[in-house]
């Protein structure tokens, strides 16, 4: 019987792969909202009209979202260092056509294609991270460097976009992408070495896919039209009930078939299920946040594009700090629930501020403390999320159960892009009815409207984050990182030796 490879022996070049791995991940967050702050110039330039403008960030979603189990399960078959190669090289390629674009139909095709590639980019970078980082304080350091990147790349991207729209032209918030993509593929092709044993090459479930894809999709884009169409739309009803009935076919499928796409246990294991769902609604509240204290500085208090993004840096330091200096510091030393509960609740804390916000709110006084508790509980809930996120999951189902969380985070998104946007618009035209009359400024009555829609919503958000701190407590119940607890790829049960042989990972 051949010997298994040893693939507990770290990888000499772990930490310079990091780098380029880290890079990637930084350029795919980035890409998420740099977008955003160019979308009123390109859709000018462009002739998109106000209808399909959405599509510029629909089509992105809708490909990623969609495509990141399928992205997931060919890594783990066709190796991970090389899809990521890949990914890198077509992101690189689908930026360059963005950037390029000369109308509606290239750019909405430029977008799919980015969204496509980063669903195969996203999970092989994390898998990756899994396979070779094998001692639980490197890895709690390395998950502390990539989930500040992750929590925090996007708000980086609000700054960089309002540069790159104000200061050169709206395409270089594509073209930035290329030169992203070119030093982290030429990084990962020279310096990553994939550990030998780790791949699933059993054969693609092609039904599986096949539904996977097409229920994702439908979910994502139900959510996203609801958001401007309403939630009884027969349109936004119906890809709610499609997307229903193929997620069931899906799930179906995967219990009866040999090899199945996403294998049920790595769903079904109590810590990953709640890893996936406090992380899913950690995210509907912090995309909705997103969304409303962007418009709330740029609209009621007029900051450009740049002020804007420069305003969201305490979340970015709240993160960074959270993630490496207390997630990373404490992961190894206490129970995961201990780190991700109190984080979740902090968070909540924070976005209670916010409840408070109106017209003439203080920046200082309110904004900066309330992003500060928000990016630190964020940041220190989210890297032992992280690092649970393949708990117990066999080295070859890396890819797979790292896609999972990629997509629990990506309907999050949809879902919380919509579901907020929804109720603070309701609660904003209830609010404008009803002091209609007595208003001597109607501009000043419209931007209390809206201000008193964005609190009303938070309310909402503040709720769903302290749900994730309960789902966190009581379905997480792993102990810390070698001390003993089931971890991936040891084979082990309750009672394993402390060495932990494959880490555990993913955002």
């Amino acid at each position: 019987m051949p010997k298994t490879p040893d693939i507990s022996l770290p990888d000499p070049s772990r930490w310079k792969a990091l780098v380029f791995i880290a890079l990637a991940q930084l350029m795919v967050v980035l890409d998420a909202t740099i977008v955003n702050i160019a979308l009123p110039t390109a859709q000018q330039d462009l002739g998109i009209s106000d209808g399909n403008r959405q599509w510029v960030i629909t089509a992105y979603a809708l490909a990623f979202g969609g495509l990141l189990l399928f992205g997931g399960r060919i890594a783990d078959l066709w190796g991970r260092k090389r899809t990521f190669v890949v990914g890198l090289i077509g992101f690189a390629a689908a930026s360059a056509l963005g950037g390029a674009a000369t109308g509606e139909a290239m750019m909405l095709g430029a977008r799919a294609l980015q969204g496509a590639f980063g669903a195969l980019l996203a999970p092989a970078a994390l898998s990756l991270l899994a396979v070779m980082f094998t001692d639980a304080k490197e890895r709690a350091k390395a998950f502390g460097i990539y989930g500040a990147i992750a929590g925090g790349g996007g708000a980086v991207g609000l700054i960089l976009g309002g540069f790159l729209t104000e200061y050169l032209n709206w395409r270089w918030t594509f073209f930035v992408n290329i030169p992203f993509a070119i030093v982290a593929a030429v990084g990962a092709y020279f310096v990553i070495r994939e550990p030998a044993g780790t791949r699933n090459r059993a054969s693609l479930d092609i039904p599986g896919v096949v539904l996977s894809t097409l229920g994702l999709v439908a979910l994502v884009y139900g959510f996203t039209r609801a958001e401007s169409a309403g939630w009884s739309d027969s349109l936004t009803v119906g890809m709610f009930v499609a997307s229903a009935v193929l997620l069931l076919a899906f799930v179906v499928t995967e219990a009866k078939v040999a090899a199945p796409l996403l294998p049920l246990r790595v769903l079904t294991e109590r810590n990953r299920g709640g890893v996936y769902l406090s992380l899913g609604l950690a995210v509907i509240a912090m995309f909705g946040l997103f969304l409303f204290l962007t418009f709330y500085l740029q609209v009621v208090k007029e900051y450009s594009p740049v002020m804007t993004g420069f305003a969201f840096l305490p979340m970015i330091v709240g993160m960074i700090t959270g993630s490496t200096q207390i997630g990373a510091r404490l992961m190894t030393r206490v129970a995961p629930r201990l780190l991700m509960a109190p984080g979740f609740l902090l968070a909540a804390l924070g976005m209670l501020l916010l409840t408070q916000l109106d017209v003439n709110s203080s920046y200082a006084g309110l904004i900066l403390p309330a992003q500060l508790m928000l990016g630190l509980g964020m940041g220190t809930a989210f890297m032992p999320a992280m690092s649970l996120a393949t708990h117990g999951v066999d080295p070859a189902d890396a890819g797979v159960a790292s896609a999972m969380v990629n997509t629990s985070q990506q309907v999050g998104g949809a879902i919380g892009t919509a579901l907020l946007n929804t109720i603070a618009a309701s609660a904003t035209t209830s609010y404008i009815a009803s002091h209609a009359a007595g208003a001597s400024d109607p501009r000043v009555l419209e931007l209390q409207g809206m201000v008193h829609g964005f609190s009303s919503a938070i309310w909402w958000a503040v709720g769903i984050l302290a749900a994730s701190a309960v789902i966190a407590a009581t379905f997480v119940n792993t102990g810390r990182p070698g001390g003993g607890s089931p971890v991936a790829g040891s084979g082990a049960g309750e009672g394993a030796e402390d060495e932990v042989r494959i880490p555990v990972v993913a955002h």
